[in-house]
């Protein structure tokens, strides 16, 4: 992981086990597939980040082997997680694997909407301390980044926009609809179809017969 610039990003996607991700979105496809719902979210979720210019490299902690293969063939570095909840994932990735010495950004893995283009925006907007994108409710936390020199500190977990702000991060206000937008629920799913979904989601729900088409003009495939 050395050797890169401190002015690129390196981001750090936490994945759960399949196996118990997005327990409260159960219901929205047929539970045999649920889990590869949540494979195909995860999966645009890396697509995107990893076709950010201002990303150099993406670190996916996780020890559900089927989800490593995936974001491997995606081009993601994976690493184990260190047990201890969702906040030692993301310390682990951004503070010890890539280290202080670098940019570091966490992201949480269910954003299938997000385009390139709104993360390298926030990342512009990031600036060299701890900053942090709101979800679309205002309540959660879709991004936290912190530059070289600067601990993660994360805390996420309900109501961690609050507990964000009130550890000094700075909020970041611009207007990237997909990245704030997370799934949790089936009714953020039908959300995330209107923004416009990447191909891995759509394709799920195309061959579930849920959806004709969720990806506008204009969105990368």
């Amino acid at each position: 992981m050395g050797g890169v610039s401190a002015t690129e990003w390196t981001a750090v996607v936490p994945v759960k086990k399949l196996s118990a991700a997005k327990s409260r979105l159960r219901g929205a496809v047929a539970d045999a597939r649920h889990e590869e719902l949540a494979l195909a979210m995860m999966s645009d979720t890396v697509t995107s980040i990893g076709a950010c210019d201002q990303v150099s490299d993406v670190i996916v902690v996780t020890d559900d082997h089927r989800a490593a293969a995936v974001v491997r063939a995606l081009g993601a570095y994976v690493v184990a997680d260190p047990g201890g909840g969702l906040n030692a994932a993301m310390r682990f990735g951004a503070d010890q694997v890539a280290g202080p010495g670098r940019r570091r950004v966490v992201l949480t893995g269910d954003l299938p909407a997000l385009r390139p283009a709104e993360l390298g925006a926030a990342l512009l907007a990031a600036g060299p301390g701890r900053a942090f994108v709101a979800d679309a409710a205002g309540s959660g936390t879709v991004l936290l980044s912190c530059g070289t020199g600067t601990a993660l500190d994360p805390h996420f977990g309900p109501g961690s926009a609050a507990a964000h702000a009130a550890s000094g991060a700075r909020p970041l206000t611009g207007d990237w609809p997909g990245l704030r937008q997370d799934v949790d629920t089936p009714a953020d799913l039908s959300t995330v179809l209107a923004l416009g979904a990447g191909k891995h989601t759509c394709a799920l729900l195309r061959d579930l017969g849920l959806t004709a088409e969720c990806v506008p003009a204009g969105r990368p495939r």
